[in-house]
C-alpha cells in the first residue's frame, strides 16, 4: 500500500476514534464537582424553578407566616432572633405544596425550641406557596425592604392594646416613652411582640426579658425557688437567690415542678395576632414618646 493511502487510513482511524469518546466535561475539580471533573448540579444549589404560585395563596401564607414564623426565621425567611434560615433548608428546598413542611410545623421541634402549630393543611400549604416565592439568589422579594412599616391605625391600635395589654402593661406606666427609649419603629415592633428580642443582629436586644422562675417541690415538702436554667423530660435546674446551681431528677419519684414565665402572656398572642392587629398596635406605639 502506497504511504500516503496508509497515512490518509491511519488519519481516517483516529477521526472515528475521537468521535467515539464521550466528551470530556469543562472545567477542573472542587466543591460540587464529581470525580470525573464534571459539575454535578444538585437540586439543593437553588430553589427549584417552580410556577408562579396563585397570588391569593401567597397573601394568605404571607399573613400566617408573618404572625407565626417571622419572628424567629425572620421576615425574608433569612433566620430571626432564635430560627434558623429557611432560605436553604433541606426541607423547604425539596418540599413542593407542604406536604414535607407540615409535619415539622404540625409536630413541632420541642429539642430545638419550635413549638407545634393548630393549622390545617391547606393554612400550611399557603405558607409553603408564600415561602416559595422566596429565592436563594438574585433580586427578590425577600430583598425589597418596605421604606416604613407604620401602616396600620393608631386608633386601632390603641383600643387593641386596652382589650389585650393593658391588663399587664400601661401606656402611661411601663411603656411610657417607649417610642423615644427604641426610636426604630422595626426594632420596637419586635420587642412588644416578644420582649427580650428584636435587638437585631448588631446588638443586644433594647428591653431584658425578665427570666423565668420555677419552684421544685420535693417528696419530703421541702420547696427550692430559683431562676430556672434548663428543664427537659429528665432534669430540671435553677440558681436559687444566694447564687447556687440546684438540678434535679424528674422521673420516677420526682419532685413537683411549677414553672412562671413571665413571658407566657406574649407566648399565647403570638398565635392570636393578625398582621392587621401588629401593624395597628405598633402605630399606637410609636406614638408613645
Amino acid at each position: 500500500m502506497p504511504y500516503s493511502a496508509f497515512f490518509a487510513l491511519c488519519m481516517l482511524f483516529v477521526a472515528v476514534t475521537l468521535n467515539a469518546q464521550p466528551p470530556t466535561p469543562q472545567g477542573g475539580g472542587g466543591r460540587g464537582r464529581g470525580r470525573g471533573g464534571g459539575v454535578v448540579t444538585s437540586p439543593r444549589n437553588a430553589y427549584p424553578d417552580r410556577p408562579t404560585g396563585d397570588p391569593a395563596a401567597i397573601e394568605r401564607g404571607k399573613a400566617l407566616y408573618s404572625v407565626n414564623c417571622a419572628f424567629c426565621h425572620g421576615a425574608d425567611t433569612r433566620g430571626g432572633d432564635g430560627g434558623p434560615s429557611l432560605l436553604r433548608s433541606g426541607v423547604v428546598l425539596d418540599d413542593q405544596n407542604g406536604e414535607l413542611i407540615a409535619p415539622i410545623v404540625q409536630n413541632g421541634r420541642p429539642d430545638r425550641g419550635m413549638p407545634k402549630f393548630a393549622f390545617s393543611p391547606d393554612q400550611i400549604a399557603d405558607i409553603a406557596t408564600f415561602i416559595h416565592t422566596f429565592r436563594a439568589a438574585g433580586y427578590d422579594e425577600s430583598r425589597q425592604k418596605p421604606p416604613s412599616i407604620l401602616v396600620g391605625d393608631p386608633k386601632a391600635g390603641e383600643a387593641y392594646f386596652n382589650a389585650r395589654c393593658a391588663s399587664c402593661h400601661s401606656a402611661t406606666g411601663d411603656l411610657r416613652g417607649i417610642a423615644t427609649k427604641i426610636p426604630d419603629e422595626k426594632v420596637l415592633q419586635q420587642t412588644w411582640l416578644m420582649p427580650g428580642g428584636g435587638g437585631g443582629r448588631g446588638g443586644p436586644p433594647p428591653v431584658l426579658a425578665p427570666v423565668p422562675t420555677v419552684t421544685v417541690t420535693l417528696p419530703s415538702g421541702e420547696t427550692v425557688e430559683g431562676k430556672l436554667q434548663r428543664i427537659d423530660d429528665f432534669n430540671v435546674s435553677l440558681i436559687t437567690a444566694d447564687g447556687a446551681y440546684r438540678s434535679f431528677r424528674t422521673e420516677g419519684d420526682a419532685p413537683k415542678v411549677a414553672i412562671r414565665d413571665p413571658l407566657q402572656g406574649h407566648r399565647e398572642l403570638l398565635r392570636v395576632y393578625s398582621d392587621k392587629d401588629i401593624h395597628n398596635v405598633t402605630a399606637f406605639l410609636v406614638t408613645l414618646k
